[in-house]
């Protein structure tokens, strides 16, 4: 077993830090140029040259509407309706085209979401698309965007398997938050930096592809950081409807761990974690989630355990925002609270910045060409590697696989006077740059010279070394 100081400096080495400023991803970081527009500021457009219609711009929008995922899937809903209302109050798309939503619910799952997103494009006839959160629905998604041509901003995006297997070589799919295999690496990451002397871990997981994704990447970032560390308790939670988790919870607490772990997320997340104060469970074990404060904030209770760490999926929490994007933030809070009486989740945020990356994408387009409304291919190649500073943070799309990256971001719980529930640590909240946390664009995909399920778990187990060796 490593020593605390050998340990600290290769976590020192991976960028790990505390306080308020991100370390800055950057454009250069992803091999693209800083060419920044600005998110959430909707001015009117000069008048378009060209012959730009006047008739409306018509997005369809699918996402979790109905049962316990639709606290993390509503606010995506929210985010992008008010970017079109903003953008609409300017005037529209190029100074003349409105957007219209349609909007439906993917909590279904994958084939009813599939057929509606068929039907969108081929009956409403929807000119781009955006939204879709579970993961599996995402497998089921990508593939179909590809085969219908139809542009389309996915608010998630986020399980490697997409874009490394199911859409190997995406043109017209772009997804909005971080890769999945960055939040297991983050969460491994910021359990070792936190608790380096963890040796008994056990982990709750939803029963689907994102909670399976979720834990492949954490053991394998884990078994490097924390090589003495042990899964003395693994359980699955059937995905959606699980809302008893007493059987659950009565196996974790017999296998007396040091930490738990879970990528438990939505009302699954809440009522788990409700129950597991109940039975006692954080009373010796700390907890640890990825994406247990990406929900609706108001959602999480005063009596959320004070000093877990609280993920977001690696992406966004309100109260934070990083040195140079504290005003875009703060504007966008302001203005999601006045629109839907709440605060903005990480989802609200990715799917309103996803609208303004696509708005300047087209106005960029349309710029180069002289005038008029800009076919996809042109709106696709301003999409490649744009950068838009955003309530995140700085935001780049990667143009190897479209995948709109930031720094990764991960609070620890506290309860303070301004909010009537849990929020970040002002003083505790970690930063990474995204580089460090996932493969690089270039480094080959599953099948292409090794067989391990993702790019990044073949680069951790090629790359990193252990602690201590």
């Amino acid at each position: 077993m490593a020593s605390e100081l050998e340990r600290r400096d290769l976590l020192k080495g991976l960028g790990a830090t505390l306080g308020g400023a991100a370390l800055g991803l950057g454009g250069a970081a992803l091999g693209v140029a800083r060419d920044v527009a600005v998110a959430g500021v909707a001015e009117a457009q000069e008048t378009a040259k060209g012959r730009v219609p006047d008739t409306p711009v018509k997005f369809g929008h699918i996402t979790i509407q109905s049962g316990p995922g639709a606290i993390l899937g509503l606010p995506s809903l929210k985010g992008h309706t008010l970017a079109a209302e903003e953008i609409n109050a300017a005037g529209g798309l190029l100074g003349r085209r409105k957007i219209e939503t349609l909007t439906a619910d993917e909590a279904a799952g994958p084939e009813a979401t599939v057929k509606e997103l068929k039907r969108m494009k081929l009956v409403e006839k929807i000119d781009y698309f955006s939204g879709v959160i579970a993961a599996h629905n995402q497998l089921a998604v990508g593939p179909v965007v590809e085969e219908l041509k139809l542009l389309t901003i996915m608010t998630e995006g986020c399980i490697d398997k997409l874009f490394e297997i199911e859409v190997p070589n995406p043109q017209y799919l772009f997804g909005m938050t971080n890769i999945l295999s960055a939040d297991g690496v983050t969460t491994a990451l910021a359990v070792a930096r936190t608790w380096p002397e963890v040796k008994r871990i056990a982990v709750i997981n939803p029963d689907y592809a994102f909670g399976r994704w979720f834990q492949l990447h954490f053991d394998a970032a884990r078994e490097k950081l924390l090589p003495g560390s042990e899964i003395v308790s693994e359980v699955w939670a059937p995905f959606p409807n699980t809302t008893d988790f007493t059987s659950h919870i009565t196996k974790t607490v017999a296998a007396k761990p040091d930490v738990v772990v879970t990528s438990m997320w939505g009302g699954m997340y809440v009522a788990f974690y409700k129950q597991a104060l109940g039975q006692g469970l954080f009373r010796r074990a700390r907890l640890a989630g990825n994406i247990n404060f990406g929900v609706v904030p108001q959602a999480i209770g005063k009596d959320h355990p004070e000093g877990a760490i609280a993920g977001v999926h690696s992406n966004y929490h309100f109260t934070y925002a990083p040195a140079g994007a504290s005003a875009a933030n703060k504007r966008f809070v302001e203005a999601y609270q006045k629109r839907w009486s709440e605060y903005p989740s990480y989802a609200a945020e990715a799917a309103y910045t996803g609208l303004y990356l696509f708005k300047t994408a087209v106005e960029r387009a349309h710029k180069q060409a002289g005038g008029g409304w800009p076919e996809d291919d042109a709106v696709i190649r301003q999409l490649e590697g744009l950068s838009i500073d955003a309530p995140s943070g700085l935001v780049t799309i990667r143009k190897e696989d479209h995948r709109a990256y930031k720094d990764v971001k991960v609070g620890f719980s506290k309860n303070l006077a301004d909010y009537p529930f849990a929020v970040w640590d002002p003083e505790r909240i970690m930063t990474i740059p995204v580089g460090q946390m996932t493969a690089p664009p270039g480094w080959p995909k599953p099948g292409r010279g090794h067989n391990d399920p993702s790019a990044t778990v073949n680069w951790i187990k090629t790359t990193w070394k252990k602690a201590g060796a």
